[in-house]
């Protein structure tokens, strides 16, 4: 049962963190159509997010002597016990320490979407066939949102990668900064191990070569370059994550953890 909170988990806080990264960009988007575009992602998102929470928290709850919600596994968990790909949690710009200020890049958010989507257009529609009903039913309702999410980001890849010198420039800067991190789609966590070997969870080493397929086919389209494979190889899903998740949580856990007992 833990190893299947975990990996349930692991699916909510990739939903969360990216939800609420997307969401810095609502009031600046770069044209207004874009500002309710990522805030309408942002939305299913977090939507997701609260699906899967909800479901772990039931599950929790089984026997326990303190109750757990949504909320508690949103708000009151820290850095090092959330279970995303570092990926999802990194700012909209390049490599820069945490503390380090510039403004937003609209490619970098259009390329880590495009990877992450392409994921999980593969993944929940292996997960629609899991042997938990009730994560089926999540995956099978997530599914048609991503749909939408993956052509979104996909359409603006190519827009952007095969526009202007300077808008192929910071799509294929993204493109480096951002692809190295995908490697931590292909390795294999403890939870998933159980969640896969029990029919709960989808292997998502198995969806490569579609994601591999999907990915090149779109770069191809947009002029872009693959990176050479390589890098560090980020755990962010086993809990070791880059120090820009601190500052994410603090923008999203402030208020409920200073008002902790608040009734809205």
């Amino acid at each position: 049962m833990h190893a299947h909170v975990d990996y349930l988990l692991h699916l909510a806080d990739n939903a969360l963190v990216l939800g609420q990264r997307n969401a810095e960009w609502c009031g600046h988007g770069p044209v207004l159509e874009e500002d309710i575009a990522l805030a309408n992602i942002s939305l299913d998102l977090i939507g997701q997010a609260r699906l899967l929470y909800q479901h772990a928290a039931a599950l929790m709850n089984d026997g326990a002597t303190e109750p757990v919600t949504e909320d508690t596994l949103a708000y009151f968990r820290d850095a090092h016990e959330f279970r995303n790909y570092t990926l999802l949690e990194l700012p909209h710009h390049g490599p820069l320490a945490g503390t380090a200020a510039t403004g937003r890049d609209y490619a970098t958010t259009i390329v880590r979407n495009f990877l992450y989507s392409a994921l999980m257009v593969q993944l929940w529609e292996a997960l629609q066939r899991s042997a938990d009903p009730q994560l089926a039913a999540i995956a099978a309702k997530s599914a048609k949102e991503v749909r939408y999410h993956l052509r979104h980001a996909r359409g603006w890849l190519v827009r952007l990668g095969d526009g202007t010198a300077e808008s192929h420039a910071r799509t294929q800067a993204a493109l480096d900064h951002l692809m190295p991190y995908t490697q931590e789609f292909w390795t294999v966590s403890p939870a998933e191990a159980e969640a896969c070997a029990h029919g709960a969870g989808a292997a998502a080493a198995a969806l490569r070569p579609a994601w591999d397929e999907a990915v090149d086919e779109a770069l191809r389209e947009a002029t872009l370059r693959r990176p050479a494979p390589g890098g560090h190889l980020p755990r962010g899903k086993e809990g070791l994550h880059s120090e820009h998740l601190s500052y994410l949580l603090g923008e999203l856990q402030g208020l409920a953890r200073q008002h902790p007992e608040a009734a809205w």
